[in-house]
C-alpha cells in the first residue's frame, strides 16, 4: 500500500499533516484489459478544510472563497488521480496536485498601486486622436458638411 510522507509542505507556512489526509482507491476507467478489472489504481485523496489544524483563521476563510466550487457540503477538498497504472504513482501525483492546488489557492493577488498616465502620454493619446479625426475629416464629401 503507497504511503504518504509524513506532512505535505504547501509553503514556508503551511505544512499539511498526512494524518489529515484520508486516501482511497477505486478501480480505474479507460483501456487496459484485464489489469484494470482487477487492481484499485485510481486515487482519491480527500482532505477537510474546516477542521484542518495546518491553517490559520484568515487562510482558511480565504480557501473557502477561492475553492468554494471544489469543496464539499462538509468542506472537504477532493482529487483524484487515475493518470498511472501504478497506485503508487498515482498517489504521488494526487498529492503533487493537491499541494500546487493549495498553493496556487493560498497565493494572494498583489494590491494594484494607482498612477497617473504621464504628460507626454497623455499627450501622445491626444495626438493620435486628433490626427484619426483629422483623417476622418478628409474621407468626407464636402458635400456632406
Amino acid at each position: 500500500m503507497p504511503r504518504l510522507p509524513p506532512e505535505i509542505r504547501i509553503t514556508e507556512r503551511v505544512r499539511i499533516s498526512s494524518a489529515e489526509i484520508e486516501l482511497s482507491y477505486a478501480r480505474s476507467g479507460g483501456p487496459g484489459g484485464q489489469h484494470v478489472n482487477k487492481t484499485s489504481s485510481k486515487v482519491l485523496l480527500r482532505w477537510n478544510l474546516t477542521t484542518s489544524q495546518a491553517l490559520r483563521d484568515e487562510d482558511r476563510a480565504w480557501l473557502g472563497e477561492r475553492l468554494a466550487t471544489r469543496l464539499t457540503e462538509d468542506g472537504d477538498l477532493l482529487v483524484t488521480s487515475d493518470k498511472h497504472r501504478d497506485q503508487g504513482r498515482n498517489v504521488d501525483d494526487a498529492v503533487t496536485r493537491f499541494a500546487e492546488l493549495l498553493r496556487e489557492a493560498l497565493r494572494r493577488p498583489k494590491p494594484r498601486r494607482k498612477t497617473k498616465p504621464s504628460r507626454s502620454s497623455q499627450r501622445k493619446r491626444m495626438d493620435e486622436k486628433r490626427r484619426r479625426g483629422d483623417l476622418k475629416r478628409q474621407r468626407r464629401r464636402k458635400d456632406d458638411d
